[in-house]
């Protein structure tokens, strides 16, 4: 794709991650991430979509920051914390077709655990805590989505829904930062960064106008739409690239 076509792919993305995640709370990286894979690289990507995340979590994180149970986000952030270097060692040594492909089946599979596994109560227990832990962040680090699996611990442990929400700004401000950390800020130009940093503005303000007229479920349903739709993309990519 030509320069220009991934700029507009990009501010694509993040505005429409960046909206998803003022309206529900969650959902850039969900949204953002294979979109942006889609219209760069693997590691570019993913890379982008930590950064930016990141700085979300923290906006979000401001006006959010007296609901944050700190003991949970601590238990989670410990096994994601130590998952991450994992996560970004396997990316660095897999062809790019194959991490395409992987990509995309992570999110495919983490959107298919939201929906079909969310009251087997899995991710109970302390085991069950460091196994969310620890898949968040080996997923935030390959595939840029760390959220499904703490959401499935959320649902098992019975979080409430406006401290769980708060929490994971928290959670995904240490999660991110420690990702950029260890892979480094992404090698893009100067306009790109611009770029990306004006479609997250838009984003946060298109989403503050949306969200007293979208409902929770009709977001809930076009995250789902726009996240699927970015993986299989990012599938089919990675089964071209491979065929070339």
């Amino acid at each position: 794709m030509g320069s220009t076509g991934m700029l507009l792919g990009m501010m694509l993305s993040v505005v429409l991650g960046a909206a998803t995640q003022r309206i529900t709370g969650l959902g850039f990286a969900l949204v953002s991430a294979p979109l942006l894979v889609l219209v760069s690289d693997p590691i570019t990507g993913v890379l982008l979509s930590n950064l930016l995340a990141l700085i979300t979590n923290l906006v979000v994180l401001t006006e959010t920051w007296r609901q944050v149970d700190l003991r949970r986000v601590v238990t989670l952030a410990i096994p994601a914390t130590c998952c991450v270097p994992v996560g970004t060692l396997v990316a660095r040594h897999l062809p790019q077709p194959v991490l395409l492909m992987g990509i995309g089946a992570l999110v495919l599979g983490a959107l298919a655990a939201l929906r079909l596994l969310a009251r087997t109560g899995l991710f109970s227990g302390i085991a069950g805590t460091i196994a969310a832990g620890a898949l968040s962040g080996f997923m935030n680090a390959t595939a840029g989505v760390g959220g499904p699996a703490a959401a499935l611990y959320a649902i098992a442990s019975r979080w409430p829904h406006r401290s769980f929400v708060s929490s994971m700004q928290f959670y995904f401000v240490v999660i991110n930062a420690v990702s950029v950390s260890v892979k480094g800020l992404p090698h893009v130009g100067t306009t790109v960064f611009a770029t990306a940093f004006a479609a997250l503005g838009c984003g946060v303000a298109l989403g503050h106008f949306a969200a007293r007229r979208v409902s929770p479920e009709h977001a809930r349903i076009a995250v789902l739409v726009l996240a699927t739709a970015g993986a299989l993309g990012t599938i089919l990519k990675g089964l071209v690239l491979a065929l070339i």
